[in-house]
């Protein structure tokens, strides 16, 4: 058999045929690949920018720099805004600058980033809860410890955002499991004794106190925290020590100016009037919570500076009823400034006309007050030519002079301050239908919070007093008390009478007036309080006893004709009421007047 053919075979040949792919496809120095090289290698310089500028303002902040940690975070962000590092150290400079606008902007940014970042879940929950956004704090933090159960910060934070809300046991459950994780940290025995304190229970407070103080001497918080708790139980020398001591050990700035106030009540508790004026200034510092700039340029009085023929501007300060209760010195002041001096008084706008019939040789404009960013500027845009001004002061310094002593306070028992008579035979004429005594009463506060809650009794105690036979009771409380007064009505069977046509709350200078119309007023120390006793209507005040204002007495000096009734035992508001009850069924059967004192 021969053998095939040689050569070629073309079906052979074409299987056989190189095919090409693309795996070298492109070209490298193709002009949109030089760009992208470009874009990188400038994304690369930018980040080594970037996290140069962010080095740097971490150098800042950790010694505590915060200006220069902001302006080298914001350098960083524009090299490279998606730094959720940059965004979040921003945030805690703002923060720390007190510009909690910027700061919240800040944090926002970085958790919109990073939103399983617990630490800065943490951080923006702990801003939302100074700025008192509660809702968004509360689910902040709650986020946060979902990554971190029972992580000790944010614990305590939530905890002392529950008992703002007075949710107590839910706050106490929080602390209780973050102790369960951390058994030996003090910030967590701390915060669980304010609850059950706010809650009432002031022995277990003192326990849980002692408890932070135990693991740690030198916590200034957990002194100043048994500091109160002790002097509510009237231990008052070892409050005090504990104070000093809270001070002494504090190097925060706001805590300090804090506890320096808090040193002033209970010196002025004590009777101590000369040291609690003194440390009284902390109120002022301008790292007191909150504390109120006066926009003046003059000279300040200082205590030892005559007055006499000088012109002097005073500056309400606080809130209304300190106003009234400051006024106590104003005859004194007038008296020392002489026939050739000059007084000028900002006050609040709603006190005007009250605070012009009660002193007409005093000039009075009300006060103006901007706040933002956690500060207050109080100014007197009434005064137009501060120049003819020589001196000026906040109302309350003058008590350093004028009332260094109890013998200081003047018995005035018809009052330092004066209600329209023709308003108040107005009211006379509108109550004289009401048969027996007419009593004003007043039983709360608008502002009832985690602690001022306990500075009140329930209204449950107020049935013996307004069941008191003889008496017809009129409202002072302003608000809307539609409920107290339903409740006394389907409950106790009393009517507490609406004085028509009056705004208790702005209707101010009536309010004196109507006060005027009255026999007695019972209740605790508001605006409307203070201005029926500055205005000399026989009042009863229901405080605890260790109000500061009451200075250590068994009376209350500022107001000559008050009575004044406090609990023996912390809470013990039940037995305060039934003697308030059983002074009035005295007074309504004796129904010709009200005995001030006794």
């Amino acid at each position: 058999m021969s053998s095939p053919p040689k050569g070629p075979r073309r079906c052979e040949r074409e299987a056989d045929m190189a095919v090409f792919d693309e795996s070298a496809a492109g070209d490298a120095a193709a002009p949109e690949k030089l760009a992208r090289l470009s874009a990188d290698i400038a994304s690369a310089t930018a980040m080594r920018e970037a996290l140069k500028a962010l080095q740097v303002a971490l150098t800042h902040a950790h010694e505590n720099r915060f200006a220069e940690a902001c302006t080298f975070a914001e350098e960083a962000l524009t090299h490279d805004p998606s730094l959720v590092f940059g965004w979040h150290l921003l945030g805690i400079g703002r923060d720390k600058l007190n510009q909690r606008s910027q700061a919240l902007d800040a944090y926002e940014r970085a958790f919109a980033l990073s939103p399983a970042d617990p630490d800065i879940a943490h951080d923006l929950g702990r801003l939302a809860f100074k700025m008192d956004m509660l809702p968004q704090a509360e689910a902040l933090f709650r986020h946060c410890l979902s990554y971190k159960i029972g992580a000790r910060e944010p614990s305590n934070n939530l905890g002392a955002l529950l008992r703002r809300q007075m949710r107590f046991d839910e706050a106490i459950e929080v602390l209780r499991l973050a102790l369960m994780a951390e058994p030996e940290a003090p910030m967590l025995w701390l915060t669980l004794g304010t609850i059950v304190g706010d809650k009432g229970d002031i022995d277990q407070a003192e326990i849980f106190y002692s408890e932070a103080l135990r693991l740690d001497p030198s916590y200034a918080k957990a002194h100043y925290n048994l500091a109160n708790i002790l002097f509510t139980k009237h231990r008052h020398d070892e409050a005090l020590s504990h104070c000093h001591k809270a001070i002494e050990l504090s190097d925060v700035p706001e805590d300090s100016s804090m506890m320096r106030f808090a040193l002033s009540t209970m010196l002025l508790a004590r009777s101590e009037l000369t040291q609690g004026w003194a440390y009284y200034d902390a109120r002022l510092e301008p790292t007191y919570a909150e504390p109120i700039h006066f926009v003046v340029d003059r000279p300040r009085w200082t205590p030892g500076t005559s007055i006499a023929g000088r012109h002097l501007m005073l500056f309400g300060e606080q809130g209304l009823g300190d106003e009234i209760l400051f006024a106590n010195v104003l005859d004194d002041v007038l008296a020392d400034l002489g026939p050739e001096g000059r007084l000028t008084v900002a006050v609040t706008d709603r006190l005007l006309p009250f605070f012009q019939r009660s002193f007409p040789s005093v000039t009075f404009g009300s006060h103006a007050t901007l706040k933002g960013s956690g500060r207050a500027f109080r100014g007197a845009q009434f005064i137009k030519d501060w120049s003819d001004i020589d001196l000026w002061a906040p109302l309350g310094a003058m008590l350093k002079s004028y009332r260094g002593a109890i013998s200081q306070f003047p018995d005035r028992p018809k009052g330092y301050m004066k209600a329209d008579p023709s308003r108040a035979q107005h009211w006379r004429n509108t109550l004289a239908h009401l048969p027996g005594l007419k009593v004003g009463v007043l039983w709360t506060s608008l502002v009832i919070d985690s602690s001022r809650h306990l500075y009140f009794s329930p209204f449950e105690d107020w049935r013996a007093v307004l069941q008191t036979p003889g008496v017809s009771f009129v409202n002072l409380q302003y608000g809307d008390q539609s409920e107290a007064i339903a409740h006394a009505r389907d409950a106790f069977g009393v009517e507490i009478h609406q004085p028509p046509g009056i705004d208790l709350r702005n209707d101010l200078d009536d309010v004196a007036a109507l006060s005027g119309a009255l026999d007695l007023v019972i209740g605790f120390s508001n605006a409307s309080f203070n201005i029926a006793a500055a205005s000399g209507t026989p009042a009863w005040l229901i405080a605890v006893e260790t109000a500061w204002t009451r200075l250590g007495t068994d009376h209350y000096p500022w107001y000559s004709q008050v009575r004044t009734y406090a609990p023996a035992t912390h809470g013990d508001w039940a037995a305060v009421m039934a003697k308030v009850a059983e002074d009035l069924t005295q007074e309504a059967a004796r129904g010709t007047g009200v005995a001030a004192t006794g």
